[in-house]
């Protein structure tokens, strides 16, 4: 075996000698505490596959992870950029300025491809997502952005195209994925429904990328929703994905940024463990989520309307945003929509917890990102060159 993390030769090992771990409550300054390095990942030179998002991209595998907002923080990015797939870094709520300082720790720890991934909506005052962001990654140079919910405007997309940015657009319709594509995208992720986290999509996973496939043969379409294992990933592939868009299954990895807790029930999770709701605001209300049925989404999913409104005298407990940057204190309202990170203290049974159930039946422990990224491709490559049972059309639609 030649070639750290990705396969690619002339690389030597990452030792962890002299490294300091750091101890309870310090911060790196990429959001992460407590945590020491992982050892390199290895994978064979010849083993790979190749796809036009590989091509396009200049990836080993065909392995995206989702840009996951709290979640997907640049020690996230960096260990699946480095183990050859694309790290992508989940933006909202976070302002320009701290957007600025994670993708300068993202370049302090790979020279690798990674992307950006933004929330728009413009029914929304006070959105997510502003032009002071795209500015920021024009200035950095930011190899791939990706727009969910609604389409950006214009002349974002020309704008960062100008500056060498590929634009791609999650989406949850044929619909929005045809107007993207007049609007110049270069790339397509197909949410299907079983995809966690704040979903739009009604159509199962690989119908989906099928309908966008036939779309358009000339730009990239990745598959998201119910991708967590080998066989998933290569029954995408199959189906004619470009790559995969992994979400829940990176969340119980040991460089996402999420509570332990959190992690261990999605371990323990199963298909038909998770439920849509538009319960959790205020923060960004009325929107839906995929998340686990624990005891607030058993109470209220279903019947919403019926839910009292959160005040600001009820609280569920606190956490930090922006951590490693800012770190300021947040008090998480009821049904915040805010997800528990390692900083946040109180009772995960009233909080938000974004999840596939399609994908947490294939996790069965928390991994290091690299390894994750490897054995999920690695298994793909060997199921796709004797591909007996990838052609079957039941998914999951259980989560």
């Amino acid at each position: 075996m030649n070639g750290a993390n990705d396969g690619r030769s002339g690389q030597p090992p990452v030792s962890s000698e002299g490294d300091s771990p750091l101890h309870n409550g310090e911060s790196d300054g990429e959001g992460t505490r407590g945590a020491s390095r992982p050892p390199p990942i290895y994978v064979l030179e010849g083993n790979t596959l190749k796809t036009r998002l590989t091509r396009d991209v200049g990836l080993h595998y065909p392995f995206v992870g989702a840009g996951m907002a709290f979640v997907s923080l640049p020690p996230l990015v960096i260990a699946v950029s480095e183990a050859g797939g694309l790290g992508m870094l989940g933006t909202a709520p976070e302002p320009p300025g701290v957007l600025e300082a994670r993708l300068k720790a993202i370049r302090a720890g790979t020279q690798r491809p990674f992307g950006v991934d933004f929330i728009v909506d413009r029914e929304e005052p006070h959105g997510f997502t502003a032009r002071d962001h795209v500015d920021t990654c024009i200035g950095a140079k930011v190899p791939v952005v990706v727009f969910h919910w609604t389409l950006p405007p214009r002349e974002w997309i020309r704008d960062l195209q100008a500056a060498g940015t590929r634009v791609w657009m999650q989406s949850g319709t044929v619909e929005l994925a045809r107007e993207a594509l007049e609007m110049g995208v270069q790339g397509l992720i197909a949410q299907g429904r079983q995809a966690g986290g704040r979903n739009l999509g009604s159509t199962p996973t690989l119908t989906l990328v099928r309908q966008l496939r036939a779309l358009s043969d000339a730009v990239p379409v990745l598959a998201a929703g119910g991708i967590a294992d080998g066989f998933s990933a290569a029954r995408a592939l199959y189906h004619g994905a470009d790559g995969v868009w992994v979400g829940t299954r990176l969340i119980a990895s040991v460089e996402g940024y999420a509570h332990p807790l959190y992690k261990q029930r999605l371990v323990e999770g199963d298909a038909g463990d998770t439920a849509t709701t538009t319960l959790f605001g205020p923060e960004w209300p009325g929107k839906r989520m995929r998340v686990i049925r624990n005891r607030v989404v058993r109470e209220w999913a279903g019947r919403e309307s019926s839910a009292p409104p959160a005040s600001d005298t009820e609280t569920i407990g606190t956490t930090l945003l922006f951590p490693g940057v800012l770190d300021v204190p947040y008090v998480m309202p009821r049904f915040s929509s805010f997800l528990p990170t390692p900083d946040t203290q109180g009772d995960l049974e009233e909080m938000s917890l974004p999840a596939g159930g399609a994908s947490m039946s294939r996790i069965d422990t928390v991994q290091p990102a690299g390894q994750i990224v490897v054995e999920m491709m690695e298994r793909a490559r060997r199921l796709l060159e004797s591909p007996e049972g990838l052609d079957e059309e039941d998914e999951d639609d259980r989560g």
